[in-house]
C-alpha cells in the first residue's frame, strides 16, 4: 500500500503540468486590462475581409419606399427581385472594394453609414440622388462560456446585439465559468483590446449591456478542475499498478 502512494505522488508531480490544459487567453499577474470608454461602445468599423452586402437605389431610395408600401409594378417587383438576390463585396487587405462602374473605394476604418455616405457620394455622378443600404455579412463573435467544447460562433443579426444577448445564444455561462471574470477581447486599428467585465452583481449589467462587435471573442474564465484533473489521469495508473501489486502478492505467495 505504501508503494502505492510513493508511485501516487510521482505521478502527481509528472502528471500536473498537464492538467487544465483546456483554459484560454490567461492573463498574466499584473496584466493592465484596457479601460471602458466611449470608444468602446462606438459604432464598428469596416476591416479587411469584411463581407459587404451592397444595395443601390436611385432618387433618394423612392423605389424602395414604393417597394415597402406595396405599390405594385414590373419595375417594382424586378428592383424587389434585386433586393432579394444582394451581391456581397470583399474588403481587401488594402482596405479597398471594387464596385461596379466606379471601380475601387477605400471603406476599411469607415462606420456603416460612413461608408453609405463614400458610396453614394462615389456613385453621384452615374445615378441621380443615389441612396444605398450597407451590411457586414459577416459579423460574427466567439464565445467560450466557461467550459471546455462548449464554444459556439454566433452569427450577428441585430447589430445591437449586448455582450449579455451573445453569452446567452451561447447558452449562457457553464458551470465552471466565472461570471466575474468575463473578457472582451476586440481588435482594433490601433491593436488589441481587453476587457474585463464583472457580470457577477447587478452593477455588472451596464458591462453586459455593451454592443458587441464583428470579430470579437467573450471568454468567461474557467475554475480549475485540480483535485479532478488529477484524478482523471491517475485513477488508470493506480488501476494498473494496483493489479501488479495483487499479481505480485499472488505470485510470491505460491
Amino acid at each position: 500500500m505504501r508503494m502505492i502512494v510513493i508511485f501516487a505522488l510521482i505521478s502527481f508531480f509528472a502528471t500536473g503540468c498537464t492538467i487544465n490544459k483546456d483554459l484560454l487567453f490567461k492573463s498574466a499577474p499584473g496584466f493592465e486590462y484596457s479601460a471602458i470608454s466611449q470608444t468602446t461602445v462606438s459604432d464598428y468599423k469596416i476591416a479587411s475581409n469584411d463581407e459587404l452586402s451592397i444595395q443601390l437605389y436611385p432618387n433618394g431610395g423612392e423605389r424602395l419606399l414604393s417597394i415597402s408600401t406595396g405599390i405594385s409594378s414590373d419595375d417594382n417587383n424586378r428592383y424587389l427581385n434585386q433586393t432579394r438576390n444582394t451581391i456581397t463585396y470583399r474588403v481587401k487587405s488594402s482596405g479597398t472594394v471594387e464596385l461596379p462602374e466606379i471601380g475601387e473605394i477605400v471603406l476599411a476604418g469607415l462606420t456603416l453609414e460612413e461608408a453609405e455616405l463614400s458610396i453614394e457620394k462615389a456613385y453621384s455622378d452615374n445615378y441621380h440622388n443615389p441612396y444605398v443600404l450597407l451590411n457586414v455579412t459577416n459579423n460574427r463573435v466567439l464565445v467560450f462560456p466557461g467550459e471546455a467544447g462548449q464554444a459556439s460562433v454566433i452569427t450577428l443579426e441585430n447589430k445591437n446585439t449586448t455582450v449579455l444577448e451573445a453569452l446567452a445564444l451561447a447558452g449562457g455561462v457553464r458551470s465552471r465559468g466565472i461570471s466575474s471574470k468575463v473578457k472582451l477581447i476586440r481588435s482594433t486599428p490601433e491593436g488589441r483590446e481587453v476587457y474585463l467585465l464583472d457580470l457577477s452583481t447587478i452593477r455588472g449589467l451596464d458591462e453586459a449591456s455593451l454592443i458587441v462587435q464583428a470579430n470579437d471573442i467573450i471568454y468567461v474564465s474557467s475554475n480549475p478542475e485540480i483535485a479532478s484533473g488529477y484524478l482523471t489521469q491517475i485513477t488508470p495508473i493506480v488501476s494498473v499498478f494496483s493489479s501488479l501489486s495483487l499479481l505480485y502478492a499472488v505470485i510470491v505467495g505460491l
